[in-house]
């Protein structure tokens, strides 16, 4: 009996450890979290997405306080045996306006660029190829999407926490921004069929 209870919780931490050992992250800036939030947990094999922000040098920013020089970003965790880190970037640009030096939609100011945040030269081999077949699409744009080294990433939290699952807890308040903001629209116009909204 003791054996099998050992048994037991032996093969669940096991477990426990190979699904942490075969989960990857990525860090995407797509201009408002709440939105990258929303697009990336609809995608298969996106197990958890962060809000909150990088790129910068000021420690611990916060929404409301000090983040100049941060990127509004999601830290993305996904199984790679479900999706690849190709099909995440795929997924990525028909979520953004690639062509906005300014912001995203109806955001525009520094922390509202685009960019994608790379934690080797694998992922900056892939994050280049996909900018590429970007670019080849829309030969007249400029894709002003950034392909930048990944830093230390500061989740949302404390007070400000509410920005969390936003879309899920005032989805109201978030269907109704999201609309006002024009961030479908745009997509439409940009990517047609493509827009996963």
């Amino acid at each position: 009996m003791k054996s099998t209870l050992v048994l037991t919780i032996l093969a669940a931490s096991l477990l426990a450890y190979a699904s942490n050992a075969s989960a990857d992250k990525a860090i995407l800036a797509g201009g408002c979290f709440w939105c990258m939030e929303s697009d990336f947990e609809k995608l298969d094999g996106v197990t958890d997405v962060i809000s909150g922000f990088t790129g910068g040098n000021i420690k611990d920013p916060t929404y409301n306080g000090n983040h100049r020089g941060h990127y509004e970003a999601v830290e993305i965790t996904y199984d790679p045996s479900k999706v690849s880190y190709e099909q995440l970037l795929a997924h990525y640009w028909v979520n953004i306006d690639p062509f906005d030096a300014q912001g995203q939609f109806c955001d525009k100011g520094t922390s509202y660029l685009s960019a994608i945040f790379v934690a080797n030269e694998t992922e900056r081999a892939i994050a280049q190829q996909s900018k590429s077949q970007v670019e080849k699409q829309f030969p007249n744009n400029k894709v002003v999407t950034p392909i930048l080294n990944a830093s230390i990433f500061y989740p949302i939290k404390g007070d400000e926490s509410y920005h969390q699952d936003y879309y899920k807890n005032n989805p109201i308040r978030y269907n109704a921004y999201r609309w006002n903001c024009g961030r479908d629209k745009r997509l439409a116009e940009i990517w047609g069929d493509k827009a996963t909204h």
